[in-house]
């Protein structure tokens, strides 16, 4: 049986652009909840951003990501819990295409993917727990769409805002976005004249 609750999206477009340069490190310094530093990037370098829609789905059925595909919006991230079954890819080449076409923002998953050379050649970002040729099927058993998930010991609400980069992932829930936009802003923008400074001072250390 699917439960599909309607997209959740707390955040307006101008509070996500204050996170468009902002680096999954810097938040680093800020906060502990919402890291998620385990999940690897197919391919390097990888900047995401956009709003979580959740999916989870038990181990063997991945049918319900097709439909998660027909409720997504351009700038959607698919966060995609697979419970503990790391060993089925629940991502692959032709889902990305039908991903590319959506405009999502990106894909991530506790769980494997599969056609990685593929994946590794797309625009798309992705990230996910590894590698797999075992595959989910599609069984249309069960599933859910917008309830909130867990990814690596973080919870992940529908609507929360995700920020990834070759460093990591984090998640931020509309509540804490403005606080943790502004501070790490400041810092960056510190770190960046200090890093400007550098470079006149010791051009031969930069590439």
């Amino acid at each position: 049986m699917f439960h599909i609750q309607p997209r959740k999206d707390h955040l307006s477009l101008q509070q996500r652009q204050r996170f468009a340069r902002i680096a999954t490190s810097t938040l680093g310094h800020f906060t502990d909840f919402g890291a998620i530093s385990t999940l690897s990037p197919v391919r390097r370098p990888v900047r995401l951003l956009g709003t979580a829609l959740t999916v989870r789905i038990p181990h063997v059925d991945g049918s319900i990501i097709r439909e998660a595909l027909t409720m997504v919006c351009p700038g959607d991230v698919l966060v995609i819990d697979v419970g503990n079954d790391h060993h089925r890819a629940c991502w692959g080449e032709f889902r990305a295409y039908a991903a590319l076409r959506k405009q999502l923002a990106g894909i991530i998953t506790n769980g494997a993917v599969t056609d990685w050379e593929h994946l590794s050649r797309l625009s798309l970002p992705t990230f996910a727990r590894g590698h797999s040729p075992l595959t989910t099927r599609a069984l249309t058993l069960e599933g859910e769409i917008n309830t909130p998930v867990t990814i690596e010991g973080c919870v992940v609400t529908p609507g929360d805002l995700i920020i990834g980069d070759d460093d990591g992932l984090f998640v931020v829930p509309p509540h804490r976005a403005d606080a943790l936009a502004e501070a790490a802003g400041k810092k960056q923008a510190q770190e960046e004249e200090k890093r400007q400074a550098l470079k006149a001072e010791h051009p031969d250390w930069f590439y």
